[in-house]
């Protein structure tokens, strides 16, 4: 048995390596406001490895996405664990609704990262992936998770308001983007995050909404067809990471 059925929207969506590279440049965006986002300083890991974290990230994801039942739930129960462990060093426990924004994070970028870059989903789809990612919370023992989609809808409008905040942290994560990727691609990412992220997170990054890659999705869409992507991302990814975001497509392939 899978944790998520095989034809699941959720599996098409993190079986594109396209797709997830959205999904975390957004959540990069918003991670660096939330009001939680010190307990990634405490390893140091986040400011040090901003790529390798995400990596690692995507990693878990897909196995608790793309493995049967048995496979993912244990992957969940680790992350469970790192985070209980990080708790103990620092003789604190992270807020349950710091672990609730990193699940809404999820939901919200899974959902406009997708219809950036494909379709408009479906209620029924978005329920899906609410679904998935709310029984990953559950099983991390999460309390006060909301009960639908439509639910969510209204906490995750509250969380935008009361979690988020523009500080040293966020300056200095931004900083650690652009000393990680270098300029042009920093860039990309910048322009990249605006056409995912909610209103909340734009106006606190003092973002401006166009974007200048807008135009050019269009196109892009037409080299995946030629099979030209493959070039553009080798090309536009830092090399030691290129191959690994080549590797996220190959792991879907293979788990079907």
């Amino acid at each position: 048995m899978n944790f998520v059925n095989k034809n699941s929207i959720v599996r098409e969506i993190w079986g594109n390596a396209d797709t997830i590279l959205f999904i975390f440049g957004g959540a990069a965006a918003e991670f660096s406001l939330n009001k939680a986002v010190d307990w990634l300083y405490f390893t140091g890991k986040l400011p040090a490895d901003p790529l390798g974290r995400l990596f690692s990230t995507v990693v878990y994801a897909q196995q608790i996405i793309f493995s049967d039942e048995r496979i993912a739930l244990a992957a969940i129960d680790k992350i469970t664990a790192i985070h209980q462990s990080v708790e103990q060093s620092r003789g604190m426990k992270i807020p349950d609704w710091a672990y609730r924004d990193v699940l809404f994070m999820l939901i919200h970028y899974s959902i406009s990262a997708f219809e950036l870059l494909e379709r408009k989903l479906t209620d029924a789809e978005k329920e899906e992936i609410f679904d998935v990612f709310n029984r990953v919370g559950e099983r991390m023992g999460l309390k006060d998770l909301p009960r639908n989609h439509t639910d969510w809808l209204l906490v995750r409008e509250q969380h935008l308001q009361e979690n988020l905040l523009k500080s040293t942290f966020t300056d200095d994560l931004y900083k650690q983007y652009r000393k990680h990727l270098g300029l042009l691609r920093y860039l990309i990412l910048w322009e990249g995050q605006k056409l995912v992220v909610p209103f909340r997170v734009s106006k606190l990054l003092s973002m401006r909404r166009f974007s200048v890659l807008k135009p050019f999705l269009l196109l892009y869409k037409f080299t995946q067809k030629i099979r030209f992507d493959k070039f553009l991302k080798q090309a536009l990814l830092p090399p030691d990471y290129a191959q690994q975001i080549m590797a996220l497509d190959r792991m879907a392939i293979d788990s079907r």
